[in-house]
C-alpha cells in the first residue's frame, strides 16, 4: 500500500497503523518505508553527493547534485498465534520429594507449510500421556522451539530447578497440516504445591502454540512412626531419633 501527500511539520509525529490478519500459521515478512521529501520539491544541499554509496537505500540523489529524499525503512515479522482453548490443563502429579516422568503430546495445526491445513483459528490439542508413546518414525523438517511460562518470576525460580521438559518425538502429516509433539517432562518437587504453567511452542518457519499445564506436589509419605510407651501415670517416657539435614 503507498500513502503519499502526507505532510509533516518541524518536530511531527506520525502514526502509522500496521494491522495483521494471518490465515495460515507461517511467517509473514514486511517492510514499512517512509520516504521524506522536502515541500516545495527542492533537493537538500549536501556537498559530498558524489561519495555517497549508490546502494545505499535510506538516501535518495537527485541527478544535478543533492540529496532528493530521505528513506527511513523499519522491517515487520507477523507471527501469527494460535488461539488458546479452554482446554483441559494437562496435569503431572506427585509426591513431594520423589519423581516422575510423564509423556505430554500436543497437535500443532496448520504447522506444515504449504500443506492446505487448517487455518490458523483451529487450535491445537494437548493430550496427557502417562504411559510411553510409539509414533511410526517420521520427523519433521521444521525446528521447534519450546519453552515453559510461569506466572510470576518467583514461581519460575522456584520450579526452574524442580521442572526438566525436552522433545522427544515428532511426526507430521502434510494432508491434515498437523503436527505432532511428544514432550518428556520431569517433575520432582521438594515441598507440597500447586502451579499452573504454559508450554509454548514456536516453529522457526512462524507460528506459536500455546498449551497449559498443572503441576501438582502431593504431601510426602510418612518417613516413619514414633512410638512412645509410657513409664507411668504422672512419669516423662523420652525417645530419641536422629534428623538428617540434606543441606547446609
Amino acid at each position: 500500500f503507498y500513502f503519499t501527500g502526507i505532510a509533516l511539520g518541524p518536530r511531527g509525529r506520525l502514526d502509522i497503523p500496521v494491522l495483521f490478519i494471518p490465515n495460515t500459521m507461517k511467517l509473514y515478512e514486511a517492510q514499512v518505508v517512509i520516504h521524506v521529501m522536502r515541500e516545495n520539491g527542492e533537493n537538500w544541499p549536501y556537498e559530498h553527493s558524489a561519495k555517497i554509496h549508490k546502494d545505499l537505500k535510506s538516501i535518495t540523489l537527485a541527478e544535478n547534485g543533492g540529496i532528493r529524499g530521505i528513506r527511513w525503512i523499519y522491517p515487520i515479522h507477523g507471527i501469527p498465534e494460535a488461539p488458546q482453548q479452554k482446554s483441559i490443563s494437562a496435569v503431572v502429579r506427585c509426591r513431594a520429594r520423589q519423581r516422575v516422568e510423564q509423556r505430554v503430546e500436543v497437535r500443532l495445526t496448520g504447522a506444515v507449510p504449504g500443506a492446505t491445513a487448517m487455518p490458523a483459528g483451529r487450535n491445537a490439542a494437548v493430550v496427557d500421556r502417562s504411559t510411553p508413546v510409539t509414533i511410526q518414525g517420521f520427523s519433521t523438517t521444521a525446528e521447534f522451539l519450546y519453552e515453559l511460562q510461569y506466572q510470576s518470576d518467583k514461581i519460575k525460580s522456584q520450579l526452574d530447578s524442580l521442572v526438566g521438559i525436552h522433545l522427544m518425538q515428532k511426526e507430521r502429516d502434510t494432508e491434515s497440516g498437523t503436527v505432532t509433539l511428544i514432550f518428556n517432562i520431569v517433575f520432582a518437587p521438594n515441598k507440597p504445591m500447586k502451579n499452573a504453567a504454559i508450554l509454548v511452542v514456536q516453529c522457526a518457519k512462524g507460528g506459536i502454540w500455546k498449551f497449559p499445564l498443572l503441576f501438582i506436589a502431593m504431601e510426602p509419605q510418612v518417613d516413619d512412626v514414633i512410638n512412645i510407651e509410657a513409664a507411668g501415670l504422672n512419669k516423662e517416657a523420652v525417645v530419641g531419633f536422629r534428623l538428617t539435614s540434606q543441606r547446609r
